[in-house]
């Protein structure tokens, strides 16, 4: 489920003001009428004429996106540490190209672009490339993503489904046999390069032969082998479809068997005449697709399955083949309380268990890994393959193990009342290990803990050292040879930076250039902690011309689900805060319970019900802010958000008018059963087992309570909240006799045009102004 700001970010491909006819192109007409009883808005693209100085800020903001376009993307060092290779935009044109930093001199040279290879043609995505962008909210264009071959010799790029070969040396350029690949990757060697093809089986091509063969056989349309399903994708950050072996001479092949699952399918009303596209869903409640695993010889040969308990364990979540120690798989079951931690024997497909988790509400998963770990996922295991690190909840918050070969716990290493935030790298040599986080959930630090683990201290760290002092969030790329960070600083100030740093000392090796625009003006925004009974941290965005003995009304802008956390110290994330701000608002946000970084209870508090805490929090929030803050009239709020915000919106208003003026409703998922197993489930079981829980937590059960000001907002071809969502409570509220307004769109879950961005947001203010200034 989507987590960021409304409107989030999306894959586009238009340019600038340029009217695309395309699936993300709002409706042209601007007309009003009455569809199921609502006021249905049809958004008029409009070229731009003069726009005011608030119309501006928004642009401004949309065509930069919140000026981070121009910010080096994805940066690796070379494995001789004379280099650091990124991608990079310009500050308003949303599309990557390659560089290369030289780390001795600073000189900067531009590697490839993406015009070089379409001589004058266009990007094409197939659908299958766009929905897999979308589900890992890739909203960019060119080289969204490459390789480095292990020796650093060759890059490997894609553009319009084409693979490119690049030569560091001297810049040839080789098109790879083929089209229409799909998560290519080189193999350790860097010969060969495994990729998944439109054929639905998986390809290996050999750079010396320049042939590309599949090795997999027996798909059909119900049938793929290579790819990660849906659930995997959108809920576990699982992209990977296939592994490598360390010596090049297997892979791990996933088979997914997608014949029992529902399939949806979603049509461009714009042209009716295309036919729709065809998805695999699996509502809560109903068939997943079937996942196994195989290995397979690079040449082909008769694959050897991997045997689990695929009854009782169905996901697959993470796979891991590393250079030393086991490959190992971690399943779950579906109902995602226990998860197994396998190793699997390479040439017999045998499955052994290293250690299990438990948990009686649910399992998260860590997803924190990065850096010289690329995406991989726990267990990290060390170069002799006698020991692991290994991340776990067990303890009431997540903390960093380690643990033997055997999977026999020897040690914590960081303390239960410590925020983690992500393994970073290991030096082994230096008996430490790299971590992000620290003691202030609304910060992300770059911390040192050595492998010794303890002392303990409290609620400090103990023996671990914090290498980053700066209030924002900090990131870095760990790479070992030679042992250099590349670190990534957002401060709370607007500063930004990033850096390749020697790992040992903390000096600064080189920076890399920015091409980003700085914001004219950052938000006033202060982050701050409610009093009462509960503490919840909370931001409070002031209009640039606020006047302290004034009363202004409150627009909270909201989440308020599990897995997001809306409160951060990063400047950049509240400018569309300060918008709306300045138009006469103080705009809040706050962080109830059930969202993540406070501890285990705290977020699983919303077991079976995932709106009563929420919205009671919300509340409290506000009322806490307000007797601190008298600058706040809770007599006129409204809320706005998306996707789990938009649900709490609605929810927001219907149940609890006498707090809600109105709300803005961003994609929202309506009734549960609807949505995705892996998320749902998770929360609310299955919807067979737990139907009170469905029926508490969906929107429709309130809908003839409605008796505020409902602005519905969605996408049409949404192929993640389904527009289903929005309609199912626009019939609710007709049949109840309720009034709503509807704003439908052409574009999916996410929104990143420029234009689309301010039309859509102006709407969104006139809404609020309407209702909470009607002067």
């Amino acid at each position: 489920m989507t987590t960021t700001d409304l409107p989030h970010p999306a894959a586009t491909n238009r340019e600038g003001d340029r009217i695309d006819s395309g699936r993300q192109t709002w409706f042209k007409l601007l007309m009003t009428f009455r569809v199921l009883g609502c006021s249905v808005l049809f958004a008029c693209v409009l070229s731009a004429a003069s726009e005011d100085a608030n119309l501006k800020y928004f642009r401004d903001l949309a065509e930069t996106r919140n000026y981070t376009l121009g910010r080096p993307v994805s940066p690796k060092i070379t494995p001789d540490g004379r280099e650091v290779i990124f991608l990079r935009a310009l500050p308003r044109e949303p599309t990557l190209r390659l560089f290369a930093l030289a780390l001795a001199t600073g000189q900067e040279r531009e590697l490839l672009t993406p015009a070089q290879l379409l001589r004058g043609g266009e990007e094409k995505l197939s659908a299958e490339e766009k929905a897999r962008r979308e589900r890992q909210r890739q909203s960019l264009k060119g080289f969204t993503a490459f390789q480095m071959s292990n020796d650093g010799a060759r890059l490997l790029v894609t553009l319009s489904g084409q693979l490119y070969l690049v030569d560091r040396a001297d810049l040839k350029i080789t098109v790879l046999p083929g089209n229409g690949w799909t998560d290519p990757r080189f193999s350790p060697d860097g010969n060969f390069v495994a990729a998944a093809g439109r054929d639905r089986e998986l390809h290996v091509i050999d750079l010396a032969m320049m042939t590309a063969r599949a090795i997999t056989s027996g798909a059909t349309p119900t049938l793929s082998h290579g790819v990660a399903e849906f659930v995997a994708q959108e809920e576990m950050s699982r992209f990977e479809g296939f592994w490598w072996s360390p010596d090049s001479q297997a892979l791990l092949v996933q088979e997914t068997d997608e014949s029992a699952v529902e399939v949806r399918y979603v049509a461009d009303p714009l042209h009716p005449s295309v036919p729709p596209n065809k998805f695999f869903y699996p509502r809560a409640g109903t068939a997943n697709a079937i996942v196994r695993l195989m290995l397979v010889r690079r040449d082909g040969g008769r694959p050897v399955p991997v045997s689990w308990d695929h009854t009782g364990f169905p996901y697959l979540a993470h796979a891991n083949w590393p250079r030393h120690g086991p490959l190992t798989i971690l399943v779950q079951n579906r109902a995602q309380t226990e998860e197994r931690l396998l190793a699997v024997n390479a040439q017999t497909g045998a499955t052994g268990e290293l250690l299990r988790e438990t948990d009686p509400a649910w399992l998260n998963l860590d997803d924190n890994f990065a850096g010289s770990l690329g995406t991989r996922k726990p267990p990290f295991w060390f170069a002799d393959g006698s020991h692991f690190l290994w991340t776990t909840e067990r303890r009431g918050a997540w903390q960093v193990e380690l643990r033997d070969a055997s999977g026999k716990l020897v040690r914590e290493l960081t303390p239960p009342t410590w925020n983690y935030r992500g393994l970073v790298g290991l030096d082994e040599a230096g008996g430490g290990f790299y971590v992000r986080g620290g003691d202030d959930p609304r910060e992300t630090h770059l911390w040192r803990f050595p492998l010794s683990g303890g002392p303990f201290d409290g609620l400090r760290a103990g023996a671990g050292v914090r290498l980053t002092s700066e209030r924002g969030q900090h990131h870095a790329a760990f790479f070992r040879e030679p042992r250099l960070l590349v670190r990534t600083s957002d401060h709370f100030d607007g500063r930004y930076r990033s850096e390749v740093l020697a790992a040992n000392d903390g000096r600064v090796v080189a920076s890399l250039p920015s091409l980003a625009e700085i914001p004219p003006q950052l938000p006033q925004t202060e982050l701050t902690r409610t009093t009462g009974a509960r503490s919840f941290d909370a931001a409070i965005t002031r209009p640039r011309n606020f006047v302290p003995a004034r009363k202004y009304p409150v627009i909270l802008v909201v989440y308020a689900g599990p897995t997001s956390k809306r409160v951060v110290a990063e400047a950049r994330g509240f400018l569309t805060d300060q918008w709306m701000a300045d138009q006469g608002y103080l705009v809040v946000r706050l962080d109830g319970r059930g969202t993540p970084w406070h501890g285990r209870e705290w977020e699983r508090v919303v077991k079976g019900n995932l709106i009563d805490i929420a919205l009671e929090d919300q509340i409290a929030g506000l009322q806490a802010l307000a007797a601190q803050f008298r600058e706040l009239d809770l007599g006129r709020v409204g809320v706005t958000g998306w996707s789990f915000g938009g649900y709490f919106s609605a929810m927001a208003a219907l149940r609890r008018p006498d707090i809600f003026k109105c709300a803005v409703v961003g994609a929202p998922v309506i009734t549960w059963e609807n949505y995705d197993t892996h998320y749902t489930e998770r929360y609310l079981g299955l919807p067979q087992d737990s139907p009170e829980a469905y029926r508490v937590s969906d929107v429709t059960t309130y809908a003839a309570q409605a008796s505020r000001p409902l602005l519905l907002v969605h996408g049409l071809t949404d192929d993640n909240v389904y527009f289903q969502h929005t309609l199912q409570l626009a019939d609710a509220l007709y049949m109840a006799g309720k009034p709503y307004e509807l704003l439908p769109m052409l574009g999916t879950h996410m929104v990143s045009d420029p234009l689309v961005r301010l039309r859509q947001q102006t709407r969104i203010m006139d809404f609020l102004n309407r209702e909470l200034q009607p002067q």
